[in-house]
């Protein structure tokens, strides 16, 4: 047996949010409300009468008794079908501005942090965002996730080659002197 609806306390808001509705998403919303406690529709039956999935039926109740009267589809912008921007949270020009700041302190020290990157994002959206998404964002604008050097910056080449010289000696004089070629190789 399915669970009885709740939200009688707000039914006479949705029957006026029903009568004012300016947007199909305020219509929905309070018809999510409404079907289910006046009609006696389940959740599926609303939802299929709406014109939606069942989970954002769901959903739409909930926010609506809770009080907030927009869908959480309204938070943010809505984009252009088509446009190729489908998966990004702003425009072309506002990601622009935020990576400014960012690109003037590469073009100095050689290097972009992501993390930086990522906290000054989700400052703007007002939410936490995924680190892949940070890293589309900079494909879109040119930059690339390198691959690490073959060696160390800092390294002294010299210094490597001497060492390899003497230890490859060595090892050579170890076997040489009758210790075990056991010990050698091990080192």
């Amino acid at each position: 047996m399915a669970r009885l609806a709740t939200g009688l306390s707000v039914i006479e808001v949705a029957r006026n949010k029903l009568r004012e509705a300016k947007t199909i998403d305020e219509l929905r919303q309070a018809q999510a409300v409404i079907f289910p406690l006046d009609f006696g529709l389940s959740i599926e039956k609303t939802a299929q009468a709406i014109g939606i999935s069942r989970g954002w039926a769901c959903q739409l109740r909930r926010s609506f008794i809770k009080g907030q009267m927009q869908p959480k589809s309204e938070q943010l912008p809505r984009r252009k079908p088509g446009s190729g921007r489908g998966r990004s949270y702003l425009n072309r020009l506002q990601e622009q501005e935020l990576l400014l700041p960012f690109v003037e302190k590469a073009g100095q020290a050689g290097i972009l942090i992501v993390s930086e990157i990522r906290q000054a994002l989700e400052k703007k959206l007002g939410r936490t965002t995924a680190t892949a998404t940070t890293y589309n964002l900079l494909h879109r604008h040119g930059w690339r996730k390198l691959s690490p050097d073959k060696k160390h910056p800092k390294a002294d080449i010299e210094a490597q080659n001497e060492w390899k010289k003497n230890f490859l000696k060595s090892c050579e004089k170890l076997t040489k002197n009758g210790k075990a070629k056991d010990k050698a190789l091990s080192v």
